[in-house]
């Protein structure tokens, strides 16, 4: 392993290019191979198992293109296979859960409210995070059903995408919640339209900053950085690539193509 192997991250599709854009303007001299499994996105239907063992194919496949370090960009992925991709990978992984813990400590009346996938709200690992650390706050769960697959056909406004909106986020405003947590790497792509939605007094806190910051952590631990340059970033995608890129030409600022492989 060398200082100039790659940062990989994955997610079910294009939601962890969130990700990615924060590991960039955190670790610019690296090198980042993203995957998008956008043949079986969305992951957040699909039971458990399922995700555990795709998750797992996933991170030995990166493993074996030579990346140094593995970022589950997913917060499904991230509950259902977090630990076991720790136990059989060589390289370090770093896992994603949503933002509830900035959320306890930013809310001013203790009122959350978490817009997530059902794989995700339905996680042991999302469950022992509630119960770590959002002890004597109100926290009301909502999953954003439809929301994935909109960012996905890149849909990130229009009545469509407001109207699914609409629906997932009535109970916050009902509940008068302060600080939402947007707990899937898709929906900040909508970030706009739902604090349109609800309203200035409402802020909105997700986990791609703390996830860029722990990937640099990581690789500092190991002397593991790359030396001063700008790195290269490869996009793959398990789906089409036409079709996929022409989403991704609207999600990442940089030039880039996406590369189909089969995983």
């Amino acid at each position: 392993m060398t200082r100039g192997a790659p940062v990989a991250v994955f997610d079910s599709g294009l939601g962890g290019l969130w990700v990615l854009r924060e590991i960039r303007a955190y670790l610019p001299a690296e090198d980042l191979l993203y995957l998008a499994d956008s043949d079986r996105c969305p992951y957040g239907p699909r039971p458990r198992d399922e995700v555990r063992t795709r998750s797992l194919e996933i991170g030995r496949w990166l493993q074996d293109r030579g990346a140094k370090v593995l970022v589950v960009a997913c917060n499904t992925a991230s509950g259902a296979a977090l630990e076991a991709l720790r136990e059989v990978l060589e390289i370090p992984v770093v896992g994603m859960e949503p933002a509830v813990k900035p959320a306890v400590r930013e809310s001013p009346t203790g009122r959350i409210g978490v817009l997530a996938t059902a794989g995700t709200l339905a996680s042991e690992r999302f469950a022992r995070l509630l119960r770590e650390h959002a002890a004597g706050v109100d926290v009301l769960v909502q999953p954003g059903t439809g929301l994935v697959e909109r960012v996905e056909d890149g849909e990130f406004d229009g009545p469509a995408v407001r109207a699914v909106l609409e629906t997932a986020l009535a109970p916050f405003r009902e509940a008068s919640v302060d600080t939402v947590v947007l707990g899937c790497t898709h929906y900040p792509f909508l970030w706009d339209v739902i604090a349109e939605i609800l309203g200035p007094e409402v802020r909105l806190v997700d986990s791609a900053p703390a996830i860029a910051r722990q990937t640099r952590r990581v690789l500092e631990e190991r002397e593991m950085l790359a030396e001063s340059r700008t790195g290269r970033v490869r996009i793959l995608t398990t789906g089409v690539p036409a079709e996929v890129g022409e989403v991704v030409a609207r999600l990442w600022p940089e030039p880039t193509g996406v590369e189909g492989v089969s995983v």
